[in-house]
């Protein structure tokens, strides 16, 4: 496979988890070629992350698996922090509603069901290769290009494309061979998961928790069908291991009742950790997901930050390679998924410090303060929600820039299937067109609220500028050397 002379590909992902072959997919269906290594010979068999909303699914939309994962996904209407007495302390309700991105706002999936439906999609894309069994030795970015050295199973490679991008996970080659660092932002908790194949759901919680417990927080949540967990702390001055024993999983999971309508399915331990690599690119090396950042659990989005990165970088490199767009754009990947990632690390970081309180009188005023407020009706209830864009590749100062375009749907129609990929020039007077018809009401109401007569919509979804329809979608081609999709009667 050649992308150009002395080429073999336009961009290498390292990683083919579910951020490398999302992104991989992107670039495929704008025409880059790509080639994802990666050091496994299959998927990861055994689930791992439990959660995708609303932004991401429509994010695999776009990639092709959204049906897929939806398959074997599951929704639940709220996601409560009790105390150990049992009382609401929090409530994150209305999650299995339909959210801005067109889809419900809290899936829960089974990792390796997604990671398959990802892979199923990019076997369709003849300009994307999946190569198994490939591990980077080092590679040598020399301005032009990056040449990467591979170790495989049919002995050393060397492959040569015009971007590499490490989406190899919390311990990524990739950013060690970069030489960068983290910052640490001040969370790290050891905790012990427990998988378990469903055998009578009758029997379990329907909703996500978190029990506040001062003896041992614990966390109870639904994943894709079929399967649930439950994560457990590790107090100080215990055995990870003796912990994680059959005797002691059994033990846990006594107050739940469950003993009969589970079987174990993972024990695992694992270190909740917060932090942020210090730079996402180093001339044509790009980081993302878990090689560029890591989340606390409690908020359901370390994956979701993952596949932001994706459709984040996914249209700057298409717009480099397929259209000759400066490779300055690249400048703009840290500087607007950061603020987003630091609110969402933020946010987790809030949940895992009030879950993770083992002091018993601390809890107690824990549970007095939280439950006042609620009574009050100044409890941060209600749907979880993130910044939008403020710095980057918008036209800062028109009404609604950086703010993400909601996808309207009208039963199973879907905006974005409708007008496609890449970037929109929508005018509030062509909200008439016939294709347009089953989504008019919404796109009326969002014209209205912004008070403007034109968007343009960056092909991830996020509002690139409102005003004149001329001079937006010149200034948006200046940029990107590309022309918005114009939407017309």
């Amino acid at each position: 496979m050649s992308s150009a002379p002395g080429l073999d590909c336009d961009v290498l992902i390292v990683g083919a988890g579910p951020t490398g072959v999302t992104l991989a997919l992107l670039l495929a269906r704008r025409g880059v070629r790509v080639i994802v290594a990666e050091k496994e010979a299959e998927v990861h068999p055994l689930p791992r992350a439990a959660h995708l909303d609303h932004e991401t699914m429509r994010i695999l939309q776009e990639a092709g698996a959204a049906e897929q994962v939806m398959a074997t996904s599951r929704t639940t209407d709220r996601y409560e922090f009790r105390s150990a007495s049992g009382e609401i302390l929090l409530c994150f309700d209305g999650s299995n509603r339909i959210g801005p991105g067109g889809w419900p706002g809290a899936n829960m999936i089974h990792q390796p069901s997604v990671e398959r439906a990802l892979r199923a999609q990019l076997a369709g894309h003849p300009g994307a290769e999946l190569r198994s069994g490939s591990e980077v030795l080092d590679f040598k970015d020399d301005g032009q290009g990056v040449t990467v050295r591979i170790a495989t199973p049919q002995g050393e490679q060397v492959l040569r494309a015009r971007y590499l991008v490490g989406a190899d996970g919390a311990r990524s080659p990739v950013r060690k061979l970069l030489d960068v660092g983290f910052e640490d932002l001040g969370f790290e908790e050891p905790w012990l998961v427990v998988d378990a194949l469903v055998l009578d759901p009758a029997r379990l919680p329907t909703c996500n928790l978190q029990i506040c417990d001062p003896a041992r927080p614990t966390t109870c949540v639904l994943m894709g069908a079929g399967r649930h967990r439950w994560e457990f702390m590790i107090l100080p001055g215990e055995d990870p291991a003796a912990l994680s024993s059959d005797e002691s999983v059994a033990r846990l999971l006594e107050p739940w009742d469950v003993a009969g309508a589970i079987t174990l399915e993972r024990k695992a331990i694992y270190t909740f950790r917060a932090r942020i690599a210090r730079q996402w690119r180093k001339g044509r090396v790009l980081l993302a997901g878990d090689a560029a950042h890591q989340t606390p659990p409690f908020a359901g989005q370390g994956l979701c930050s993952g596949l932001r990165d994706a459709a984040n970088l996914a249209w700057k490199l298409a717009a480099i390679v397929q259209h000759g767009a400066a490779d300055t754009l690249l400048d703009s990947y840290q500087p607007e998924r950061e603020p987003n990632l630091r609110a969402t690390i933020a946010m987790a970081i809030m949940m895992g410090r009030t879950v993770c309180i083992t002091d018993h009188a601390a809890a107690a005023a824990r549970d007095a303060q939280m439950l006042t407020a609620r009574q009050a009706g100044q409890s941060p209830d209600g749907a979880l929600g993130y910044p939008p864009i403020d710095a980057g590749v918008i036209m800062a100062g028109t009404p609604a820039a950086g703010s993400y375009f909601p996808q309207a749907v009208n039963g199973d129609a879907r905006l974005d299937d409708v007008l496609g990929p890449g970037a929109w020039l929508i005018e509030r007077a062509g909200l008439d067109a016939v294709h347009l018809t089953p989504f008019r009401s919404q796109l009326q109401a969002w014209f209205d609220t912004a008070g403007v007569d034109a968007v343009l919509v960056r092909p991830d979804r996020h509002v690139f500028a409102s005003g004149d329809a001329a001079v937006i979608a010149d200034a948006w081609t200046e940029v990107t050397r590309t022309r918005p999709i114009v939407v017309q009667r």
